[in-house]
């Protein structure tokens, strides 16, 4: 691997090369002598190398030795000599031609390495592998180990560097939220709030976020989905926001729904009951403590409040940096779910009231860091009921 002075890397050599460091040690405890990475997050976590490009067939190795090597298509070439820290001779193209196979091309990869019939676990729970493009590796490569939590796992607790990456894409959601409340207003088109929040993002430094910001009023207010045509704002209306800044790939989702004209009593015993939710998630937050916890706590809630009928299955779920089709980086706040909370990890709380009946929503999140005694949020934004 080599330093290049140029390349656009949001961190500095050392930070990688502990990033590998962990990886191998990752793979030393899984027993693996390589992983193939289709992940496009594991591929970026682990080089910096940043592209849509996985949506084609595109795989790096990992050795236990710490080498890496990335099979790619022609046009990521430059792609990768400019983003990540890969040298040269560690990428390869595989032709395009008709018939090409790829997997192939993989295999001859694998075998130049010494890694021919040794263990070597694979990424299948991705978007970077497609169904398709999975088979034809397992028909080449058989003896595959599945390994999709292998760097998952070694991405969950954010390092200093990490963090600050996740606090700057905090600051640009408060930004897109104040863009958001500056332009809404009674006549207001979806189409205008929209663009200030995208706009308040790029303006800030900012990416695309891993999926489309939400945005929907009046019944479109009670999905939690973007969804294709706009509206303009009623005298009286409501409007569910859902949106991620994004820094370096890096995010710090956001929610919240604005009353447009005055509130209903209904509509601010939901939001009463959104802050609750959300403060005794907060408190449930520790490190060493079980995902359910989070879950259970913003569920009683919701419950003593009497709206167990509008409330959803999960109520938040890991921020890292991702890529499409969504900014989730799993795990995700559900009943029973045993997995241990750890200090550096980031997550998105989101407290989300749905009552088909009333045709009411009251959604109400932000983005917290798990601290070695609790949780720090990282929005600036107030949790007051926001009314135009």
């Amino acid at each position: 691997m080599s330093e290049r002075l140029n390349m656009p890397l949001h961190f500095h050599q050392d930070e990688f090369s502990a990033r590998i460091a962990k990886a191998q040690s990752a793979l030393d405890h899984a027993k693996l002598d390589a992983i193939l990475l289709f992940a496009p997050e594991s591929q970026y976590w682990l080089t910096g190398y940043d592209t849509f490009g996985f949506a084609m067939f595109q795989c790096m190795i990992l050795s236990a030795d710490g080498g890496i090597d990335l099979l790619t298509r022609a046009p990521d070439l430059r792609q990768a000599k400019h983003t990540s820290i890969l040298a040269e001779d560690r990428i390869h193209i595989w032709t395009e031609v008709e018939g090409a196979r790829p997997a192939e091309s993989l295999a001859k990869l694998l075998a130049s390495r010494g890694l021919a019939g040794k263990r070597i676990g694979w990424e299948t729970q991705t978007a970077g592998l497609t169904m398709w493009n999975g088979e034809m590796v397992k028909e080449v490569i058989p003896d595959l180990i599945e390994a999709s939590d292998v760097i998952r796992k070694c991405r969950r607790v954010k390092s200093p560097a990490e963090i600050e990456m996740h606090r700057r894409a905090a600051t640009l959601s408060d930004d897109a939220l104040d863009a958001a409340i500056e332009t809404t207003q009674a006549g207001a088109f979806e189409g205008d709030i929209l663009s200030a929040m995208q706009g308040a993002v790029f303006e800030g430094g900012g990416d695309y976020a891993g999926n489309e910001f939400i945005v929907g009023s009046g019944e479109g207010a009670l999905l939690c989905r973007y969804y294709s045509g706009r509206r303009h704002l009623d005298t009286q209306d409501q409007l569910t926001l859902e949106w991620s800044g994004a820094y370096a790939r890096y995010h710090a989702a956001m929610m919240r729904t604005i009353i447009i004209g005055q509130p209903s009593e209904k509509q601010n015993q939901m939001h009463e009951a959104t802050v609750a939710a959300l403060e005794a998630c907060e408190a449930a937050i520790r490190p060493g403590a079980p995902m359910g916890d989070v879950f259970t706590a913003h569920a009683k809630v919701f419950d003593a409040h009497g709206f167990n009928h509008a409330r959803l299955q999960a109520c938040g779920y890991g921020m890292g940096a991702v890529y499409n089709p969504i900014w989730v980086d799993f795990p995700m706040f559900y009943e029973g779910n045993p997995e241990i909370m750890q200090a550096g990890q980031v997550f998105f709380l989101h407290m989300i009231l749905m009552d088909s009946e009333a045709g009411l929503a009251m959604c109400l999140g932000h983005s917290v860091l798990v601290t070695d005694d609790g949780v720090e949020r990282l929005s600036r934004s107030p949790l007051d009921m926001i009314c135009l």
